[in-house]
């Protein structure tokens, strides 16, 4: 028996996947300030909804019940202290990436972690949608026109976004570098503006628009309190990125990610509280049809120009904010890749470091929730943020059992901030749960078992394929058997002559075979060629296999080949298809796909190895052969 050398199940005996986590070019990470473009746009934007959701619920209890935004918001702020200080040291922990996947895998089992997977998983997806639908939304609210319009809308900046991303993580922070500067900027400077007015510069945003704050209501219980804290809890998305995609900073990675993360923690957490205490300075009342961001727009900076560079820079933002989970899910995939709960191939990276399949995948989903909901954000709310406050608590859980196992200086207090912060996003993520149940949350209740069963489904299929091909033991020596090439011909061409060059190279015996269909012209073909064949005399056979029709051309081939392994068990059957490569690709269109239909037959219906020679066709004389072998 070998020894493995890491503590991965078996997978298919190939290299394990790149994460990102070697040595690479640094022009393709990030630095502190572009991960702060790439993946806090979800929490940047999270100010336009957040405060609103707050204050929103909290109208219900009439005046009164408003006068608790600020308490609510900085317990709200507290929270994000405590999480931004956790997912720091989870940074530090984890330097290879995944966040509360990784901190619940070491931590808290198998079964956890893949839960942790899943709902961090159906979080970064659901952000991708909400993001667009609610950047569109906004939109379409300046100009309702577009109305009509915008599902194709939003999957046109959807495929805008996955483009930007496919360029790699770098590219796309370079992109989002500028709009996330300027709504940082405008948000900044609505709030100083506002702290120094002693009443509202306007509210002509306001003014004809219903307000919905409750009538004759003065109770504000624990009850609404807690609903609040959750609902304003929306604005902690995409806190949780950044320890997720350590692989993607320049190095120092996690030196870099922490500066990431603790910067994104301050500007939400300044804009977050500047914003609310705005709102009890204005007594702002929330109404129908127009934003609590877009009121306090107006009352801090007045109904003129920089009023409408704040909510332009909302628009653009929220509609990008979707970048937050083309840089966080991929590299999650790709740790999940790596351990066999998802194909291999989301572990694969390309030249600019950007796991393409991840990518494609995530826009792929989005898109058809996009097209189930028609663009309507109101239906993918609901489902939103239930996932990242499951994630949130176990990590939080995760790191209290990693402080009282390492038991480093201070563990205790590490341990009881962190304990505390488990029962925040606890309480949080039981209130959104059963709050939003019947609007379709139980739709993410359902999802989540499903999608932990689709990863050890997964998971088991690579433990089967691994103890098939014997991982982990030391497999019998190698040893030389006859080899027999089977080359089939249908002409004489340079094309042949190259195969047969390449054939004679390979094996120990050569047999080139034709396929003779029954009709007359069939016969005629095969006589023709036989007669050239003998002219030629290139020194090796040609055998005619009938054919029952005349579109029949991979069953006769698998015959024969079935036949040859029949007689000779211990023998190396190989078939090598020559085909050409056109100059150009629309010319791919002419050829006639039957090295295609050959290769399919053979490799469903025998064991042979298949060799696709590809002949070059250039500008220059003598074309360039590449050969494709695979078993």
């Amino acid at each position: 028996m070998l020894a493995k050398t890491d503590d991965r199940p078996a997978g298919t005996g190939e290299e394990p996947p790149d994460t990102g986590t070697g040595p690479a070019d640094d022009r393709h990470r990030l630095t502190a300030t572009q991960g702060l473009a790439a993946l806090s746009l979800d929490a940047m934007a999270s100010v336009a909804y957040g405060p609103e959701a707050v204050v929103l619920v909290l109208a219900a209890a009439g005046a009164h019940g408003l006068g608790f935004t600020l308490p609510v918001t900085l317990a709200i702020a507290a929270l994000l202290a405590v999480l931004v200080a956790s997912y720091r040291q989870v940074i530090a922990a984890f330097p290879d990436g995944g966040g509360s996947y990784a901190v619940a895998k070491r931590h808290l089992g198998r079964r956890t972690s893949l839960f942790t997977a899943a709902s961090l998983v159906l979080d970064y997806v659901l952000n991708v949608a909400v993001s667009v639908t609610a950047g569109v939304a906004a939109l379409t609210s300046a100009f309702p026109s577009l109305h009509d319009n915008r599902l194709w809308l939003c999957l046109g900046v959807l495929v805008l976004v996955t483009a930007v991303n496919l360029r790699g993580v770098v590219d796309s922070a370079k992109a989002f570098l500028v709009p996330t500067a300027v709504f940082v900027g405008s948000i900044l400077t609505l709030i100083v503006a506002g702290l120094l007015r002693d009443a509202p510069a306007s509210t002509e945003a306001a003014a004809g628009h219903a307000s919905v704050l409750g009538d004759n209501a003065t109770t504000v219980g624990a009850l609404l309190l807690l609903k609040a804290f959750a609902a304003g809890c929306s604005a902690l998305t995409g806190v949780e990125a950044v320890a997720n995609a350590v692989p993607s900073f320049r190095a120092p990675a996690a030196r870099r990610a922490q500066r990431t993360e603790v910067a994104l923690g301050a500007l939400l957490g300044v804009m977050l509280i500047g914003l609310s205490v705005l709102i009890g300075r204005f007594h702002l009342q929330p109404v129908e049809g127009v934003t609590v961001l877009a009121q306090l727009a107006d009352a801090s900076l007045g109904h003129n120009a920089a009023f409408y560079v704040v909510q332009f820079a909302t628009v653009v933002l929220l509609a990008l904010a979707a970048n937050t989970s083309f840089g966080g899910l991929p590299v999650l995939m790709g740790l999940l890749a790596r351990d066999n709960y998802l194909p291999h191939v989301f572990g694969l990276k390309a030249d600019r470091q950007v796991h393409r399949h991840g990518v494609l995948a995530l826009a792929a989903v989005s898109a058809l929730l996009l097209v189930f909901s028609g663009g309507d954000v109101n239906t993918l709310v609901p489902l939103f943020a239930i996932g990242v406050f499951v994630g949130f608590t176990i990590c939080q859980v995760g790191m209290v059992r990693h402080w009282r196992r390492e038991r480093s200086a201070g563990w205790a207090g590490r341990a009881f901030l962190n304990g505390f912060g488990a029962v925040l996003t606890g309480v949080s993520a039981v209130v959104v749960t059963a709050t939003k149940f019947t609007e379709g949350a139980w739709l993410i209740v359902v999802a989540l078992p499903v999608l932990v069963l689709a990863f050890e489904a997964v998971h088991r299929a690579y433990g089967r394929i691994g103890e098939r091909l014997g991982l982990g033991r030391a497999p019998q020596a190698p040893r030389r058997c006859h080899s027999v090439v089977v080359v089939p011909v249908s002409s004489l061409s340079r094309l042949t002559s190259e195969a047969l060059t390449a054939a004679v190279s390979l094996g120990d015996e050569v047999v080139a075979v034709t396929v003779s269909p029954p009709d007359a012209e069939g016969r005629r073909a095969a006589e023709s060629l036989r007669r050239d064949w003998e002219l030629w005399n290139p020194g090796v056979g040609l055998v005619e296999l009938p054919a029952p029709a005349r579109s029949s051309l991979g069953r006769p081939i698998v015959s024969y080949v079935r036949e040859l392994s029949e007689r000779h068990p211990d023998n190396r059957v190989t078939v090598l298809i020559p085909e050409v490569e056109p100059a150009h690709v629309w010319q791919r269109l002419l050829q006639n796909q039957r090295g295609a239909v050959v290769a399919h037959a053979v490799r469903r219906d025998t064991d042979a190895v298949i060799c696709r020679l590809r002949f070059r066709l250039g500008p220059c004389p003598g074309g360039r052969k590449m050969a494709d072998t695979r078993r």
